[in-house]
């Protein structure tokens, strides 16, 4: 139910006058250590940023002691608290009351116009979850033209946390609670402050932005710098996203990698390992044939890619393919003669019930000396031959100077 409808009748027409104090004015500000909101109790997971927001003056509450937690807020509202909470100039300026807030906001290049249009229909709009993530990570000097990656800059830094269970609600509208939390943090990575952060969040984030997790999930295997590096901004940007999908020489194959997903086994709350069968009914092995396969569920210190992936084979008697594109991780561990008898010595392929019927892989949790000069993910064709093709989505060398 609408939060005003859940006050009194009598309450409307106060409730309403103030609402628009709350937009126009500060006059308004209800002093923390004057006034208990009775909306946000003591054990409330935002009360000490909504006392510390009000003492400061950006956000204020509602009569009868209200301050409406979870109200969602405008983009217009939003700009106004960031802008006045991180002390932005601001010029008195004719037409709407959010106009010079957001004049401001534009000269601190918070907002840019290709966020969305810059009109009283737009401004008044419900801010997402998103939209918050990026003017938050411009407020703290963080930068990147790609508009998918905002959320995992702000996930990464600590300004935005995720909903449970790595949820990011990208879409979701956001409250004054949440608000209030965003620019308190805003303000403690300004100040010098480092922030906790929680790296389900971090871990989805990063799968909305490229397609992947490897970087969040498994940095000691994949967290290097390659050849090309001076190519990029960061570690995570060598991952070329653009090569996802590997058409074969003779044009009859085509396949697309979707995501690649790491699941790490040793944390059993890992989000992602609802996506995948009971950890019980999967086997690795590699690859010899009659090897009925090592249960899974009992190597924890590992991790196990998932790959989601389409096909196109135009040619099956050329390539071999079992409805999955083929995905490779080379260059993690090393031989030893005991693997046949179950140790886990280096990356091997994961199946349900029979050989090569899954597009999991088993990764172990190993030491940099047990990577090989170079790591890389890698798309191929399904054969041999003439014919095989491989496609480079990431590479790197754990060896080199960091």
């Amino acid at each position: 139910m609408n939060t005003l409808l859940k006050l009194s009748k009598k309450a409307v027409p106060v409730f309403l006058l103030l609402a628009v104090c709350l937009v126009s004015s500060s006059t308004s500000a209800v002093k923390a250590d004057a006034v208990q909101f009775s909306d946000v109790t003591a054990n409330h997971w935002a009360k000490s940023g909504i006392d510390t927001a009000v003492k400061k003056g950006y956000v204020v509450g509602y009569p009868g002691g209200l301050f409406l937690p979870n109200a969602n807020v405008t983009r217009a509202e939003f700009i106004k608290m960031i802008v006045t909470a991180t002390g932005q100039s601001v010029e008195e300026t004719a037409g709407k009351w959010y106009v010079s807030y957001v004049n401001a906001a534009e000269q601190a290049k918070l907002y840019v116009s290709s966020d969305f249009a810059n009109s009283e229909l737009e401004w008044n709009k419900t801010i997402t979850r998103q939209e918050m993530a990026r003017i938050a990570a411009r407020a703290t000097g963080l930068q990147t033209k790609e508009d998918d990656k905002w959320m995992y800059l702000a996930a990464k830094s600590g300004l935005i946390s995720g909903l449970g269970a790595g949820k990011l609600g990208e879409k979701e509208n956001t409250t004054r609670a949440q608000s209030v939390a965003t620019v308190e943090r805003v303000l403690t990575v300004k100040g010098g402050g480092k922030l906790p952060t929680d790296k389900y969040a971090i871990s989805s984030a990063e799968l909305a932005w490229h397609k992947t997790n490897i970087f969040t999930v498994m940095p000691e295997i994949v967290g290097y710098r390659g050849e090309k590096w001076s190519r990029y901004e960061s570690i995570e940007d060598q991952w070329e996203e653009d090569k996802l999908t590997l058409t074969s020489k003779d044009n009859k194959y085509v396949a697309t990698l979707h995501e690649l997903i790491a699941i790490d086994l040793e944390d059993p709350n890992d989000p992602n390992l609802k996506q995948i069968p009971p950890l019980s009914t999967l086997k690795w092995s590699y690859g010899e044939y009659g090897n009925p396969g090592h249960p899974v569920s009992n190597y924890k210190k590992a991790y196990l890619l998932y790959w989601k992936s389409t096909e196109k084979n135009d040619a099956p008697d050329r390539y071999f393919g079992d409805g999955f594109a083929q995905i490779e991780l080379i260059g993690v561990g090393l031989p030893n003669p005991k693997q046949k008898e179950g140790v886990l010595t280096m990356t091997a392929p994961v199946f349900h019930k029979k050989r090569d019927d899954s597009p999991y892989t088993i990764v172990p949790k190993v030491t940099k000396d047990k990577l090989s000069e170079s790591v890389y993910v890698w798309i191929s064709t399904p054969n041999s031959g003439y014919f095989r093709s491989i496609v480079d989505i990431l590479s790197v060398d754990p060896h080199s100077e960091q």
